[in-house]
């Protein structure tokens, strides 16, 4: 299951800005390249399912719109690679999106996923057993 599909990363940031970063053929670029594209959302939908498969079965009973933009953010990132912008908008939309992960995989953040909804985890007792004393008042007596 992908969280994103090519559309929905030309619809948020443009057709022109995914044919300057996928066209490795054409001097200057004139398509977007399906593989590199497909490659990417690959990777964002593996980042994205190791959060959400700690707290969600995987697949998805359906895709939320907050995953969506989550999996376009971070597949941008991908494809912008070290031309991203130490501090621009493409690396910060890539840390928001991997700090909202990790809120989600904690439980601090719900999906509207459909079906059931997670199960609390539950808070159990520990129950430990010291071992009998080796040395007490009377073993010690005399030293």
């Amino acid at each position: 299951m992908t969280y994103a599909l090519k559309q929905d990363l030309v619809d948020r940031f443009g057709e022109l800005e995914l044919i300057q970063l996928t066209d490795r053929l054409n001097k200057p670029p004139t398509t977007v390249d399906d593989t590199v594209v497909s490659r990417a959302i690959d990777d964002a939908t593996a980042l994205i399912d190791g959060y959400v498969g700690k707290v969600y079965a995987l697949p998805l009973a359906s895709v939320p719109p907050a995953l969506t933009k989550v999996a376009c953010d971070i597949a941008r990132y991908y494809l912008y690679g070290a031309r991203a912008e130490k501090d621009g908008p493409i690396l910060r939309a890539h840390t928001e999106a991997n700090s909202w992960l990790k809120d989600v995989s904690r439980g601090l953040v719900q999906l509207d996923v459909g079906g059931d909804p997670p199960a609390a985890a539950g808070g159990g007792s520990v129950r430990a057993t010291p071992p009998n004393r080796t040395f007490s008042r009377d073993t010690l007596r005399g030293l």
